[in-house]
C-alpha cells in the first residue's frame, strides 16, 4: 500500500518517478501543482466547504491491470460482483476497466476490432506520442482549480482510440470505486473516436459512505472526428460525504455527433456541466440529464454548447428532482457564435419538487451571435401532481408506491437513453 496524506511538491514527485514516467510529465506536474496553489475555488455555484489537508491523494493496495478476476484479491472481487460489474461484464461489454481508489486494477479487452483500449497511466508508457498529441489539449490544466489539480495528481482512467470506420457491438465500461474515507480520486479519461468510427462507452461511480469528506475530480476530453458518432452515459451514485468536481468536454468535428447520457443520483455537492465545442459544419451534441438531490445534498449540474461550424445542432434536456432539502440546480450554457449561421440549439429544463423544503434553480447563459440561427429554451418547475397522485392511490397504491411511479413517468426520456442493465441499476437507484 502506498498513501500520502498531504499534497506536496515532494509528494508529486515521488508519485512520478513512482509511475516511471517521462520527464514531460513531471514537469506538467509540477506545472500544474503550483496554478492550484494561485488559484481559487469557483465563484459559483455551492460551497465547497472542504480542507485539501484532509483528502488522501494516492492509494493502491493492489496489483495493477489484472484481465482475470482470480487474480484479484477476494475483498475486491466480491466488491465489484455486489455494485454488478462483472455480470455486465459477461453478458453486455465488448470490454471493460475497473479502478479501485487510484489505479486501475482489472482491465480486459473481448473485442478483436482495430482499437485501443487501455488505463491511461498504460497508455503513456505504450502509446506516448499518440498520448501526447491528445492530453491536455482539450481541457487545459490552468481552467480551474480542479483541472489544475487533476493535472498535478491525476492517476488511473481509462484511454481509448477507435480507429476509422470501426464500430463495437456492444460498449466499453470504466467503472470507478472509492473504498477509503477522504480519498480523492483524480483519473484522466481520453476518448479518439476516428473518422466514420463509432463507439458507446458506458461509466459508473459509487463510493463507500464515511462522516468525513472525499473529493472525485477527473477530467475527461473526448474528440469525435469527422462523421464519428460517440456516446458517453455515466451514472454516479457517489455516497453523500464525496465532492463531485469534474470537467468533462468534447469537440466535434464535421458532422459528427456527440451525445452525453447524464444521471447524478448521489454526492454531497455536484458541479459538473459535460460541454461539446461544434467544431465542424453540420456537428450534432445532444445531452440528456437527470439530477435527483435529497437530503444534504446539492446537485449543481447541466451541460454546455459551442457552436462553431456552420449548420450545427445541439439539444439539452434537463430533469431535476429534489426531495427533504435537497437542492437541484440547472446551469448551462448555450452560445452560438457570429460564423455558425443556420445553426439550432433547444434548451428544457423540468424539475419537480416532492416537498416544501427542496429547491430548484435555473442558471442559463445563452447566446446568439448572427440573425439565420435559432435558440429556444423552457424551463419549468412543478410539484407533484396531486390529481394523479390521488388518481393513483384510489387505485390501491401507497403514496410512496404512487410518488415512484410519477417520478419513473418524468424521467422516462432519460431512461430510454440509457443501457438495459443501467436503466435497471437507474430504477434500483430511485427506489432507495
Amino acid at each position: 500500500m502506498y498513501m500520502q496524506k498531504k499534497l506536496s511538491k515532494e509528494f508529486i514527485i515521488e508519485l512520478s518517478n513512482m509511475k516511471k514516467e517521462p520527464s514531460w510529465m513531471l514537469d506538467f506536474r509540477l506545472k500544474s501543482y503550483e496554478k492550484f496553489l494561485e488559484l481559487e475555488n469557483p465563484h459559483f455555484g455551492p460551497l465547497l466547504d472542504f480542507s485539501f489537508d484532509d483528502i488522501l491523494y494516492y492509494k493502491n493496495e493492489e496489483e495493477k491491470n489484472k484481465s482475470n478476476w482470480a487474480d484479484v484479491s477476494k475483498k475486491v472481487k466480491d466488491t465489484f460482483c455486489d455494485l454488478g460489474v462483472i455480470d455486465a461484464e459477461n453478458k453486455y461489454l465488448d470490454g471493460v476497466t475497473n479502478q479501485y481508489e487510484s489505479e486501475v486494477i482489472y482491465h480486459k479487452q473481448k473485442t478483436n476490432k482495430d482499437i485501443i483500449f487501455l488505463s491511461t497511466d498504460e497508455a503513456l508508457q505504450k502509446y506516448p506520442e499518440l498520448f501526447k498529441k491528445y492530453f491536455n489539449s482539450l481541457v487545459k490544466y490552468d481552467e480551474n482549480k480542479y483541472t489544475a489539480l487533476n493535472g498535478a495528481v491525476w492517476s488511473g482512467g481509462t484511454f481509448i482510440y477507435i480507429s476509422k470506420k470501426t464500430k463495437l457491438d456492444r460498449p466499453l465500461q470504466s467503472y470507478f470505486r472509492i473504498d477509503t474515507k477522504n480519498l480523492g480520486q483524480f483519473e484522466r479519461t481520453i476518448i479518439i473516436v476516428d473518422e466514420e468510427a463509432s463507439l458507446e462507452y458506458i461509466e459508473g461511480c459509487t463510493a463507500r459512505s464515511y462522516s468525513s469528506n472525499s473529493l472525485h475530480a477527473g477530467v475527461v476530453e473526448i474528440f469525435v472526428l469527422k462523421g464519428a458518432t460517440m456516446r458517453y452515459s455515466t451514472i454516479q451514485n457517489w455516497s453523500t460525504d464525496v465532492y463531485n468536481l469534474v470537467t468533462k468536454r468534447a469537440i466535434v468535428d464535421s458532422y459528427g455527433k456527440m451525445e452525453w447520457i447524464d444521471g447524478n443520483i448521489g454526492s454531497r455537492v455536484t458541479m459538473k456541466y459535460p460541454s461539446c465545442i461544434l467544431k465542424g459544419d453540420y456537428a450534432v451534441g445532444n445531452s440528456i440529464s437527470i439530477a435527483y438531490a435529497k437530503k444534504n445534498q446539492i446537485l449543481d449540474a447541466g451541460a454546455k454548447m459551442i457552436h462553431l461550424g456552420k449548420n450545427t445542432k445541439s439539444n439539452i434536456l434537463s430533469k431535476s428532482i429534489a426531495e427533504a432539502g435537497g437542492i437541484a440546480n440547472y446551469r448551462g450554457t448555450t452560445n452560438i457564435v457570429k460564423e455558425a449561421i443556420n445553426s439550432k440549439a433547444e434548451i428544457k429544463c423540468d424539475t419537480i419538487l416532492l416537498d416544501k423544503d427542496s429547491k430548484s434553480d435555473t442558471y442559463p447563459t445563452n447566446v446568439v451571435s448572427n440573425n439565420s440561427s435559432c435558440l429556444s429554451h423552457e424551463a419549468t418547475v412543478s410539484k407533484v401532481d396531486k390529481e394523479k397522485l390521488f388518481y393513483l392511490m384510489s387505485n390501491g397504491l401507497s403514496e410512496e408506491r404512487a410518488k415512484e411511479l410519477l417520478i419513473m413517468g418524468f424521467i422516462a426520456d432519460f431512461k430510454k437513453e440509457l443501457p438495459m442493465e443501467y436503466a435497471v441499476e437507474l430504477n434500483r437507484l430511485l427506489k432507495e
